[in-house]
C-alpha cells in the first residue's frame, strides 16, 4: 500500500473523464448514492478507503498552500 504523495498522470486523468462507462453512468442515471460502494464491491471499497487516507495528491497540497475554495 502506498503512503505519501501520489504522482499526477495527465493521461489517466483524461481517460477517467472521457470513459464510456462514466458517460453511461452519468447520462442514464445508474449511479448509487455516495457510500454505497460497500454493497457493490466491498473489497475495492475497503482498499480505496485506506488508500485515500494514506496518500495525498499534489493538487490537494497546492490548493492548501495557495488557498483554494473550501
Amino acid at each position: 500500500m502506498k503512503i505519501g504523495m501520489r504522482k499526477p498522470s495527465l493521461k489517466k486523468t483524461i481517460a477517467a473523464r472521457t470513459s464510456p462507462a462514466r458517460f453511461v453512468r452519468h447520462s442514464l442515471g445508474f449511479k448509487l448514492p455516495r457510500g454505497w460502494g460497500w454493497l457493490t464491491n466491498p473489497k475495492r471499497a475497503a482498499y480505496n478507503r485506506v488508500y485515500s487516507r494514506t496518500t495525498f495528491s499534489i493538487w490537494h497540497l497546492l490548493k492548501s498552500l495557495f488557498g483554494g475554495k473550501r
